[in-house]
């Protein structure tokens, strides 16, 4: 049987190559209607390449006071409501000042005596500091000097009374809008945790945003980009970069940064209030006027990244020079022209 096939081959070996040179041929003809169907690749041509990247945050302030009282008492008196305009140093609320005016009084009435005693003792004692002996010299220096420390403790004792009644009063540090009231009646009692008052500086709102250690390299002070607001989805509003923070944001999953971008006096005329969110988009590269393809054809080799293109509807390689990667394209500088067919 072997031996029969060997003679058949060897007698019609010519008919066996032609065969075997055609159905390569349809093979490979067959592959090219394949590229051509199915690889119908990309045309170089000159293009504007910008890459966005863009931040998520939320609006916050740089003056923002949550204010309480240091000590329990009877609320009586708040001058405030939600939504009120208060100044510097404004009034907002007192507890009952009566007993603290009381012990105040008290205080000072010891002191009063204390001075008196003060000044008694010290005129007893005032020339027997150059006694000849020198062990009453040693016992009127204590005489005096104890004198001296029972008076500074009354001094103490207004000061620290004097105190407790300024912090009586809560008044605000900044100048802004009252966004919260814990306790909004006089005559309750409350605790340091039971009474807050919230005041927010509307002129020194900004946008928080958070950018990851990856991006935060590419954003500087004085970048500018354009901030959409979830509330307002249909306009785009300006926005620099004021303050870029040096240290990471505690409790968050990566090592990502605070970015403030400052608003401008057009954007602060819109209601927008704390925790409203939104997106600001910054353009870090751009390249205009450019040749320019998708880097997924783009290949590499010991010699360096090549292409294919077509030439006589064949695939021929050629290599290219590159510059930037921007949103999936990559900068073509040499190698190919515009208007050349490059497939994968």
């Amino acid at each position: 049987m072997m031996k029969n096939i060997s003679d058949f081959i060897k007698k019609y070996r010519i008919f066996v190559i032609l065969a075997v040179v055609v159905i390569i041929f349809f093979v490979y003809k067959n592959n090219q209607t394949e590229i051509k169907r199915e690889d119908k690749g990309y045309t170089v041509k000159k293009e504007n390449l910008k890459d966005v990247l863009t931040l998520s945050g939320q609006i916050d302030a740089d003056e923002k006071v949550s204010l309480k009282f240091q000590t329990s008492g009877r609320l009586a008196w708040v001058g405030v409501k939600e939504g009120d305009f208060v100044k510097k140093y404004q009034t907002l609320a007192s507890l009952d000042q009566r007993d603290l005016k009381n012990r105040l009084t008290k205080y000072l009435n010891t002191y009063a005596k204390q001075r008196n005693n003060f000044e008694q003792t010290k005129d007893d004692n005032w020339n027997y500091q150059y006694a000849l002996s020198q062990e009453i010299r040693d016992a009127v220096k204590r005489i005096l000097e104890n004198n001296q420390y029972d008076l500074d403790n009354t001094v103490l004792d207004v000061e620290y009374q004097s105190l407790s009644l300024e912090y009586s009063s809560l008044w605000s540090p900044i100048e802004g809008i009252v966004t919260r009231v814990d306790t909004p009646f006089a005559g309750v009692n409350i605790t340091p945790a039971t009474a807050e008052f919230d005041v927010v500086n509307p002129n020194t709102v900004y946008f928080s945003v958070t950018a990851d250690q990856t991006d935060v390299v590419n954003l500087k002070v004085g970048d500018r980009g354009e901030v959409i607001f979830d509330s307002f989805p249909d306009e785009r509003y300006e926005g620099e970069v004021s303050y870029i923070s040096y240290s990471p944001k505690t409790n968050e999953a990566g090592t990502v940064y605070e970015v403030k971008i400052s608003i401008d006096d057009k954007t602060k005329e819109l209601p927008l209030k704390l925790g409203m969110t939104g997106d600001a988009d910054f353009i870090v590269k751009e390249e205009n006027d450019v040749l320019a393809l998708p880097s997924g054809y783009l290949k590499k080799d010991k010699k360096g990244k090549y292409v294919f293109i077509k030439i006589a509807d064949k695939k021929v390689k050629r290599y290219v020079k590159t510059g930037d990667e921007i949103d999936g394209k990559t900068v073509i500088l040499e190698g190919v022209n515009a208007g050349d067919n490059v497939y994968d």
